[in-house]
């Protein structure tokens, strides 16, 4: 077989392969999201129908670029607002990057957003939607949009490898319709679990064929939908922080609480280019594999940091998730490193071993 038509069978096997989990991950996705807010949204603050907003996220899904989806997140937000916004966040500032329903929409193009101060300020800080006066927004930016018929105004944070990407701003309009909080924080959270989903795909299909597998079942770094789109306008306050480099040589754990941190040096690879590739490879799935019960357990993580014992709660899926690791690392040159724990301390519980409980064990 000549190599134009291995590469051909290639790429038709990994096309496949990942159209069949696509499909399964798009349902997957819909019922995650619903079932983590379904009591938001029948709790009487949401108003929108379970159904409305399934075509909604049906909608968001049936993007194939980052760019659409993230339209068709601006054109569904009317179930739930009279207008709404997206601010692109990178370094600490942000910039306007599409809206709907304004009296002019292209005003907010790379019009500034103050985010070190009021509403704005509080949704980058939580992470979450926060609700409030209008009057709490960004001044600048009430004035050259007008002032909603009601001063009540939302600003959801959309995330990104557990980061703030956007952020959404939704208000009743001029007209007076319908804030529902419940039904905008389902389709901004659905949206940010399928930009995920999406770069997953994008980038599996870089990966070529000696990686099929690792494309297929892991979760692969996020592409950035803004990357082409950075604010022009400098921040007041100081550039968020860039975290350290994945590829770094040594990392500093927590050994548990109230102890002091020990630092866990990465064995130097053994010489010679294939055993050092070896290496690279288990580190870097190790790390998908810990990014793949990130996006599939967003609820069981937040509560398992928060009362400390992510191990208890994600127990299934880290020993699953080990075993595969093992099967193909295990009798390897890097089987002698210990990279799922690490990176299972490093990605999932933040480099606080004291975050994976009691029950957890190297």
């Amino acid at each position: 077989m000549s190599d134009k038509h291995l590469e051909e069978s290639v790429r038709s096997a990994v096309e496949q392969a990942l159209e069949r989990q696509i499909s399964s991950l798009r349902e997957k996705v819909v019922a995650e999201v619903l079932r983590e807010l379904g009591s938001g949204t029948r709790s009487g603050a949401g108003k929108t129908s379970a159904a409305a907003l399934q075509k909604a996220i049906a909608a968001i899904q049936a993007g194939s670029t980052q760019k659409e989806i993230l339209r068709a997140l601006l054109e569904s937000t009317t179930l739930g607002s009279g207008r709404a916004a997206l601010f692109v966040v990178k370094a600490g500032a942000a910039s306007g990057w599409q809206a709907v329903g304004f009296s002019s929409n292209d005003a907010i193009k790379d019009s500034p957003l103050d985010i070190n101060s009021g509403l704005p300020a509080a949704a980058m800080q939580s992470r979450s939607a926060e609700s409030g006066a209008a009057s709490d927004m960004d001044q600048n930016f009430i004035s050259k949009v007008g002032e909603p018929a009601e001063d009540n105004a939302v600003l959801l944070p959309l995330l990104l490898r557990d980061k703030v990407s956007a952020l959404v701003y939704a208000d009743a309009g001029t007209e007076g319709a319908t804030l529902d909080v419940a039904a905008l924080d389902v389709l901004v959270r659905a949206t940010s679990a399928w930009l995920e989903v999406i770069s997953q795909r994008k980038q599996a299909q870089k990966e070529g064929a000696s990686e099929i597998a690792e494309a297929t079942h892991g979760t692969p770094a996020i592409n950035d939908p803004f990357a082409a789109h950075s604010p022009i306008h400098s921040a007041k306050a100081q550039a968020m922080p860039v975290p350290p480099a994945e590829e770094a040589t040594a990392m500093s754990v927590a050994a548990g609480a109230g102890s002091a941190a020990a630092t866990t040096v990465l064995p130097s690879p053994v010489s010679g280019g294939e055993d050092t590739e070896i290496h690279r490879k288990a580190q870097r799935f190790a790390r998908l594999l810990m990014d793949e019960i990130k996006l599939y357990n967003q609820a069981k993580v937040a509560e398992g940091r928060k009362h400390k014992d992510l191990y208890t709660r994600l127990k299934e899926d880290i020993e699953k998730s080990r075993g595969t690791y093992q099967k193909r690392y295990g009798n390897t040159a890097a089987g002698s490193a210990d990279y799922f724990n690490q990176e299972l301390i490093r990605s999932l519980a933040e480099d606080d071993v004291s975050l994976l409980g009691s029950n957890f064990r190297r």
